[in-house]
């Protein structure tokens, strides 16, 4: 048996829950309300936020941590914070929303801040903070299946490591994957073949893209400089804010910037951090290059097509 239910969104365990609206229906929206509060400064907040404001509606994030978009390089994630609030989107860090109250016409939202309170009034409260496993309620104990927070407990096969007769795959999983669609997919192939042949294939998640959907948007794939130095990695950094070059200002985008890391002694991308006009094209380039062990004289050799996004990526290694 094959368990890959997807995910839902992580519960908040604050009063007034209920008045939270999810992604999908947000998605599901004929028209949008004049004032729109995010819970949760990820992927979904950020990518509808730029959405709702362009569309004419008043947007407010709220994030309980100092540092929104965890999983992206933190210098790039300011620079995309500075580009929100620009665009009028009041981004408010180290503020966590406590309850949600319902008046007859409009949300209270009950926050606080470094131990002060504060009120925000809204139109519709969006839940963007965070997605859990839906297994929950599968009763899975009663199959013997282990499974934890991040989803069922699997070996490198995929299989559930307490009943050999259970794999799991995507957000139901525990494998260590990121939460995204093409690792979902990735997964499901490698437990397809498992099933049917014997487990002899093991998914491969380097060189795994992932891009925040906002304008510009904001891509990562491979390692964040502190994991690298963590590791002990001996490595060469090339980061440069690009607002300045011809690819961003042609189109008038005034926040860009890249920030690639490269092994000193193999000459290959360790990891690459890109935010702007295409970044999430271009990222899929260093995918392959870490897939496929290319160095970064590789790459700063290739002729690329011009003008366009990818030929500035001899320029970022």
């Amino acid at each position: 048996m094959l368990i890959a239910n997807g995910a839902r969104p992580a519960a908040l365990a604050i009063p007034g829950e209920a008045h939270l609206t999810t992604s999908d229906q947000f998605l599901d929206l004929e028209q949008l309300p004049h004032r729109i509060l995010f819970v949760g400064g990820g992927y979904i907040s950020f990518e509808f936020a730029h959405v709702a404001a362009r569309a004419g509606a008043h947007v407010r994030i709220l994030h309980r941590g100092s540092r929104p978009l965890l999983g992206f390089d933190p210098d790039l994630v300011e620079q995309l914070v500075r580009a929100t609030r620009e665009l009028g989107v009041d981004v408010r860090l180290n503020t966590g929303v406590a309850a949600i109250e319902k008046t007859a016409d409009h949300l209270l939202v009950h926050s606080s801040a470094e131990a002060a309170r504060q009120l925000f009034e809204t139109d519709m409260v969006v839940h963007g903070a965070g997605r859990v496993p839906e297994i929950d309620d599968l009763a899975l104990e009663k199959a013997g299946v282990q499974w934890g927070r991040k989803g069922v407990v699997v070996n490198d096969y995929l299989q559930s490591v307490s009943n050999p007769a259970i794999y799991a795959a995507g957000d139901s999983a525990a494998s260590g994957g990121l939460p995204l669609t093409p690792v979902a997919s990735l997964e499901g192939h490698v437990v397809a073949s498992n099933l049917l042949e014997g487990n002899h294939r093991k998914p491969d998640y380097i060189g795994v893209p992932t891009v925040v959907f906002t304008v510009p948007p904001l891509a990562s794939v491979g390692l964040q400089e502190a994991i690298a130095r963590e590791r002990g990695l001996k490595f060469r950094i090339n980061r440069e804010d690009t607002s300045g070059w011809y690819s961003s200002r042609r189109i008038g985008m005034n926040y860009s910037g890249f920030k690639v890391l490269v092994e000193e002694q193999s000459d290959r991308i360790l990891g690459a951090h890109l935010l702007g006009p295409h970044a999430e094209e271009v990222i899929n380039l260093f995918a392959l290059a870490l897939r496929a062990g290319l160095r970064a004289a590789d790459l700063k050799t290739m002729p690329y097509a011009y003008p366009s996004s990818s030929s500035d990526l001899s320029y970022m290694v």
